[in-house]
C-alpha cells in the first residue's frame, strides 16, 4: 500500500526542476532518478510510503521531465509533470530508460541515495552516483519558506523539551520518559517521532544510545535528543542535558566548557566563513580544556528534508557558508563509563549573520520560561 502525503505550498517546483535540468547537462549527466524519498518530494512537494513496484521521477539532460509510476497510483502523481503509468508484466525500467535513451552510452546517472537496490541495480551499465554527491548545489541553500518550516519545527521541539525537565525524576527508567516523549512530539504538532535518545549517567556517553531501562539516579546528567517530522516534511532536531538533583563540580566544569564551545561555534557563523572553521571554533575549546579525545564526531549536518544532510560542519569541509544554509551545531563530550554532554540548536545563516531556530535554555537546570538565558 502507498501511503500520499499533501503536496505542500508555496515552493516553484517546476522551476527546481528546471535548474536541475540545466546542472544536469552541464555536468555531463545522463539524467536524474529520483525514488520516492527526499530528492521526490523536493521535486514535487509529495512523499510516499512507496512499495516494491518502481515509481520514479526522471529528468534528462534534455526534453521532458518523467514521473513512471504503477499505474494503480497514477492518480497520485504531480499534475505538473508528464506521467507515464504502467501496469503489472510491463517494463518500467525501460520506461525509465526511454527518457534519457539519447544520452551517450557512457553518460552517468543520479541516483536517489535511498532507491532500494533492487531497483538502482538495473541502471548499472552506467556510472552511478548519488543525487547529493553529483548536485550538492541544488537543496544546501533553503528558501525562504523552507526556512520558516524548520523554524515551526523548531518551535515544535521546543515546546516538548519545555516538558522535559518535569519527567526527570529520581527513579524513573530512561524507557519511561522516552515513550512519554514519543506520545509529547506527537502531539506537539509532528506527523512521525524520528527518534528519542534518553542518554542518563553512564549511557549520556554514547551518542547514539536510544534509551533503556536504567533508572535515573541523584546527581544524573542526561542527555535528551528528540525530533520528529512535521507535515510539511521538514525535520526537527535539538539535543539538552539535563541535571537530576545536584552534580559533582568536575561534572558542572565540563558542561561550561561545553556550553562556551557551542555558542563560540554558533557566534562564528556567518556568510563567507567555511564550515570546517564553524567545527574548529567549538573544537578548539574543547581540546584546549583537555577533552578533545572526548568530542569525537563532526559539530553539525545540514537538515530539511532529511534529518541529516548537507552540509556538514566538520574538519576539511571547505565549503562557504552562503544565506539560506541551514544545520545543526551540536558539539559533545563524551567520557565512556561516566557521564556525557551534547547540546544542539539548529541554526539558518542568513545575510547579517545566524538565526537560531531552537529557543529553549541550554544549562542543566532550565526555567520555564521557554527562551534562551543569553541572546545569540
Amino acid at each position: 500500500m502507498k501511503k500520499k502525503v499533501k503536496a505542500v505550498v508555496s515552493i516553484d517546483y517546476s522551476a527546481r526542476i528546471a535548474r536541475a535540468q540545466a546542472l544536469i547537462a552541464e555536468k555531463g549527466y545522463a539524467a536524474l532518478v529520483a525514488s520516492p524519498g527526499r530528492e521526490f518530494r523536493f521535486f514535487t512537494g509529495l512523499g510516499f510510503d512507496t512499495h516494491e513496484r518502481l515509481t520514479a521521477l526522471v529528468i534528462p539532460a534534455h526534453g521532458e521531465p518523467v514521473v513512471v509510476i504503477p499505474e494503480v497510483d497514477a492518480h497520485e502523481a504531480p499534475a505538473s509533470v508528464t506521467v507515464r503509468g504502467w501496469r503489472d508484466g510491463q517494463d518500467p525500467y525501460g520506461m525509465v530508460r526511454a527518457v534519457f535513451d539519447d544520452a551517450a552510452s557512457d553518460a552517468p546517472l543520479a541516483l536517489s541515495e535511498q532507491m532500494p537496490l533492487a531497483h538502482a541495480a538495473h541502471f548499472m551499465d552506467r556510472p552511478i552516483r548519488g543525487v547529493d554527491s553529483a548536485f550538492p548545489e541544488l537543496s544546501v541553500v533553503k528558501e525562504d519558506i523552507e526556512i520558516e518550516w524548520l523554524a515551526e519545527a523548531a518551535a515544535a521541539i521546543d515546546a516538548v523539551h519545555a516538558q522535559v525537565p518535569a519527567l526527570l525524576q529520581e527513579g524513573v527508567s530512561e524507557r519511561a520518559i522516552a515513550e512519554q516523549l514519543h506520545t509529547l512530539i506527537l502531539r506537539a504538532g509532528h506527523s512521525t517521532v524520528d527518534f528519542v535518545i534518553v542518554g542518563s549517567g553512564p549511557n549520556g556517553a554514547n551518542p547514539h544510545h536510544s534509551f533503556s531501562d536504567r533508572r535515573l539516579q541523584a546527581g544524573d546528567i542526561v542527555v535528551v535528543d528528540i525530533g520528529g517530522t512535521m507535515p510539511s516534511g521538514y525535520h526537527s532536531d535539538c539535543t539538552r542535558t539535563y541535571a537530576v538533583g545536584e552534580i559533582d563540580a568536575d561534572v558542572a566544569e565540563m558542561y561550561s566548557v561545553l556550553d562556551r564551545a557551542q555558542r563560540t561555534a554558533i557566534a562564528a557563523i556567518a556568510p563567507g566563513v567555511r564550515a570546517a572553521d564553524i567545527d574548529a571554533a567549538a573544537r578548539d575549546i574543547i581540546e584546549a580544556a583537555g577533552y578533545g579525545e572526548a568530542f569525537f564526531h563532526r559539530t553539525g549536518h545540514g537538515i530539511g528534508l532529511e534529518v541529516h544532510e548537507q552540509p556538514f560542519i566538520i574538519a576539511g569541509n571547505d565549503l562557504v557558508l552562503q544565506p539560506g544554509m541551514c544545520f545543526s551545531v551540536e558539539p559533545g563530550i563524551y567520557l565512556r563509563g561516566r557521564f556525557g554532554a551534547r547540546i544542539e540548536d539548529i541554526v539558518a545563516v542568513d545575510d547579517d549573520g545566524v538565526r537560531v531556530l531552537n529557543t529553549r535554555p541550554r544549562n542543566l537546570y532550565p526555567d520555564s520560561s521557554g527562551a534562551h538565558p543569553e541572546d545569540h
